[in-house]
């Protein structure tokens, strides 16, 4: 699965002028802590409801791509996080909204931990580029101990906001053989 072996994704592109900054991905507005949900689908729908709105497109294909695109693998990278995505029809930028959870929840994530931090990402459908530079982006700063450190720590969404924009980028490791 695509998301299982997500730990190519920060080594896909390399170069820093390939990279998307936060700011282009994620409004503070979309940066929320203490968002409670009782389970993955719940959180899935309400995020994915929450961006139609935001983005004026209709909810109900939204979260259908959403749950489509989780239905494919989970999207839990591991060490509590996840980066749930899909290509959305009319889409013409990325969108992301940003979550800390109040209890972490079973996300049937690659290391099998519950998730707490969670980046929902829309993406256009057009292939390659972009889409593909703000998904490797995001899973970057989610891969640095600090940032998540930070994100968990952050006592407002404003400071959440400020946390993950102002995360390092980390390289994934070459995998263990």
């Amino acid at each position: 699965m695509f998301v299982r072996e997500c730990w190519f994704l920060p080594a896909i592109l390399p170069h820093p002028a390939f990279r998307m900054e936060i700011k282009d991905l994620l409004s503070p507005d979309d940066a929320l802590i203490k968002v409670w949900a009782p389970d993955k689908t719940s959180l899935l729908r309400d995020l994915a409801t929450r961006a139609a709105t935001a983005l004026a497109l209709d909810p109900e294909l939204v979260v259908a791509e959403v749950l489509k695109r989780e239905d494919l693998g989970s999207t839990g990278t591991g060490e509590g996080v996840a980066i749930p995505h899909a290509r959305i029809p009319n889409l013409t930028r990325p969108f992301g909204t940003l979550v800390r959870l109040q209890h972490a929840i079973d996300f049937d994530a690659i290391d099998g931990k519950p998730v707490d931090i969670v980046f929902q990402l829309l993406l256009p459908q057009s292939k390659g580029g972009d889409p593909l530079n703000a998904l490797a982006s995001v899973a970057r700063k989610l891969r640095n101990p600090d940032a998540l450190r930070r994100l968990r720590d952050a006592r407002d969404d404003a400071a959440l906001y400020q946390a993950i924009e102002q995360a390092q980028d980390l390289k994934a490791a070459a995998p263990q053989r």
